[in-house]
């Protein structure tokens, strides 16, 4: 006697459901080429085109955690890094992408409870927010104590960071005074319905994870976008950066990139 469709079906769903199932295909997926953490909403490889198709392939399998999810997504990820390989995921025009982060905001928002942290959270928008409007810049997502923004110049996006950052120095919440990182990096990422695509977006944010405790970094490509007198009406200069000898590496970028410390002269 078969078993019953009911049943399979049931079988099947508890099946895709096992969290020791779940956490092995995830773990093949740091071995796959492209983004292991595609499907992720904080994932900043690049949203986009394959980033839309994981957004529809949500819609089928739901955002429950599930094996049939990390198998489509898994080959999304694969498919999103062919396209940067043959070149797909370029853009047609240059822009500079900013990321920014809160130092030790994590540990404090622990302690500080929810309340504070919205608070917290709000209170810095509003301050970092404005100057990027301002100088033409467009906040293209939050990400919980960070934001993605994208700027039609270097120079816009470096006057932007430097007055953001101004901006967030009065402020402190409940003994907490937030200092924050910021990564800038200009290339030609491929926008597509509001998200963009590329592995530009990926080195933006791993400049931004070089801004250890709240210093602004640019890349080279940045620097070089930079008009000479730009620094000098800022009153900042630029230092190369080097990692430190227990600094973890920062991966998903060109090994020749090039990274620098904007620092006040």
């Amino acid at each position: 006697m078969g078993v019953p469709r009911g049943q399979l079906a049931a079988l099947r769903n508890a099946a895709g459901q096992r969290t020791d199932l779940i956490g092995v295909l995830r773990k093949a997926r740091e071995q796959l080429p492209g983004d292991p953490a595609f499907g992720d909403p904080l994932s900043v490889s690049g949203p986009g085109g394959a980033r839309a198709v994981a957004r529809a392939a949500d819609k089928l399998v739901g955002d429950t955690p599930s094996a049939a999810r990390e198998i489509g997504f898994g080959a999304l990820q694969v498919w999103q890094a062919m396209l940067e390989r043959v070149g797909r995921g370029k853009g047609s025009q240059e822009i500079t992408i900013m990321f920014t982060d809160l130092v030790a905001f994590s540990s404090w928002s622990l302690s500080a409870g929810d309340e504070a942290t919205l608070e917290l959270l709000r209170r810095v928008a509003t301050t970092i927010e404005p100057p990027i409007a301002e100088r033409g810049g467009q906040v293209v997502k939050r990400m919980g104590d960070g934001v993605m923004a994208v700027f039609p110049s270097a120079d816009r996006a470096v006057r932007a960071a430097v007055r953001a950052k101004h901006n967030l120095a009065g402020l402190q919440v409940r003994g907490y005074r937030p200092e924050m990182r910021i990564g800038l990096h200009t290339g030609s990422p491929r926008e597509i319905g509001g998200d963009w695509l590329g592995v530009d977006v990926t080195i933006a944010a791993r400049v931004m994870e070089a801004g250890g405790d709240g210093n602004t970094m640019v890349s080279d490509a940045t620097l070089r976008a930079l008009r000479p007198e730009t620094l000098a009406d800022l009153g900042f200069e630029v230092k190369p950066y080097r990692r430190g000898f227990f600094a973890a590496p920062l991966h998903g970028v060109p090994s020749d990139l090039r990274i620098f410390r904007l620092s006040e002269g």
